[in-house]
């Protein structure tokens, strides 16, 4: 299988972070979302990573239905498989998700934007729902048990794209937080070569 992903998407992270946990294999092909290469938006129309090209010519996005397409391939291996437990799971990656949305956008306008030309409340807005989660998350880490599933890999992800893009804005007050991505990465060593980076 073939992903269309870029190092820097905490999204691209979290797929391939789960594959590599999953041993499931990748040609990962890195691609410019700005250009909007043929072999993406050919496959995706909305032009967006991660996107997943299977070997039977299916194109699978975003991030979280190519997670629920890694489990069925896996053997639900994934998430939980308890309800109640895959729920809060599943909770838990869509709120990562979002989070790293309102990061992405806050990246977007100051990057696309000339300074002048930039909203500050509209990236003021982003940044309180930032802090609402990381401060909830710090409160209450997530718990991890025997097995990793896809709630913690969006947490991972979400966490390297803050160090990556919001160095020191958010750690002073969350080091519980920073705690939990240290447990993370004794249970999933390859965290540092697969987070968002540069």
């Amino acid at each position: 299988m073939k992903l269309l992903c870029s190092p820097t998407s905490p999204f691209s992270s979290k797929v391939r972070m789960a594959a590599r946990h999953l041993d499931i294999e990748l040609d990962e092909i890195r691609v410019d979302t700005v250009a909007g290469p043929a072999v993406l938006v050919d496959n995706n129309p909305l032009g967006k990573i991660p996107t997943l090209l299977t070997e039977d010519g299916l194109s699978v996005f975003d991030s979280r239905a190519i997670m629920h397409h890694f489990d069925r391939l896996s053997g639900k291996k994934l998430y939980p498989g308890k309800e109640s437990k895959r729920t809060r799971a599943e909770v838990l990656e869509a709120l990562c998700d979002g989070t790293s949305e309102c990061l992405l956008s806050i990246v977007y306008e100051r990057r696309f934007r000339e300074a002048e030309k930039q909203h500050q409340p509209w990236i003021d807005r982003q940044w309180t729902k930032a802090s609402r989660t990381l401060a909830h998350l710090n409160a209450e880490p997530p718990k991890i048990g025997r097995k990793l599933h896809g709630g913690h890999f969006a947490l991972a992800a979400m966490i390297g794209y803050l160090q990556l893009r919001f160095e020191g804005q958010w750690e002073a007050d969350h080091a519980d937080l920073l705690a939990w991505a240290r447990r993370f990465e004794k249970h999933f060593p390859d965290y540092q070569a697969m987070k968002p980076q540069a």
